[in-house]
């Protein structure tokens, strides 16, 4: 599966855009003016979107990857 197949598929799924999630991880204080903050890991991510947003591991590390600046 590519990428962006992962994003359509978390898009679809929660109706949420990276960017969006980007959003939400600055109000839980994972991110600050759009940097994931160094002390942030990516299973606390990980853990975040699972538990909030039932994704799966790959779908959460996808997101996680954006907070990380990747686009494709």
């Amino acid at each position: 599966m590519s990428f962006q197949a992962y994003i359509d598929n978390i898009k679809t799924k929660t109706g949420k855009s990276p960017e969006d999630f980007k959003k939400l991880a600055e109000k839980k204080g994972f991110m600050k003016k759009g940097e994931l903050l160094p002390t942030v890991k990516a299973g606390q991510i990980v853990a975040w979107l699972k538990e909030d947003f039932d994704l799966g591991h790959g779908h959460a590390m996808a997101i996680y990857a954006t907070f990380k600046g990747k686009t494709e």
